[in-house]
């Protein structure tokens, strides 16, 4: 169900934690697979939670719980905007409004070509750097402008 070296990076993580509290890797685990597979389907999630002897039902909290986790399939950019107060003060929601209309979709929306997802999101911890936007779960953008945005897009769209 995932690589041999996504296994790989998931023992790594394993062995961070005592042994029998394997289990304390799920976060990471989810992680990995999202980032090979691009999302978490069910049997994904059933996948890692049997591969750290937990019940799925744990796995599936969660992944549930987390909005880093995508559940349904999402575009090659996942763009997360901060509207979380203090990101909402320094212009996130305005940031926000001008994605939609680039974009021409809204939250939890992906445009037609399968390119671009966005998300709204909660605070990302980076509140001195608002407003405040995550690429894939992984890359921070911030100080984000109208200027910058369009900058970040041109850049996205020719990956």
């Amino acid at each position: 169900m995932l690589s041999q070296e996504s296994l790989r990076q998931i023992n790594k993580e394993i062995a961070k934690y005592p042994p029998g509290r394997k289990q304390s890797a799920i976060m990471s685990a989810l992680r990995i697979a999202q980032t090979e597979k691009g999302w978490l389907p069910k049997e994904v999630i059933e996948f890692v939670a049997d591969y750290l002897d937990m019940p799925p039902m744990a796995a599936y909290e969660v992944a549930t719980f987390y909005n880093m986790y995508d559940l349904e399939p999402v575009g090659r950019h996942k763009l997360t905007v901060c509207t979380n107060l203090p990101c909402a003060l320094s212009g996130g929601v305005h940031v926000a409004e001008y994605l939609k209309r680039r974009l021409g979709i809204g939250f939890n929306e992906t445009t037609p070509d399968g390119k671009f997802t966005l998300k709204e999101g909660e605070c990302m911890g980076a509140c001195g750097d608002a407003p405040v936007l995550l690429h894939n779960n992984h890359r921070m953008c911030g100080f984000m402008s109208m200027d910058k945005i369009d900058r970040l897009l041109s850049e996205l769209e020719n990956q």
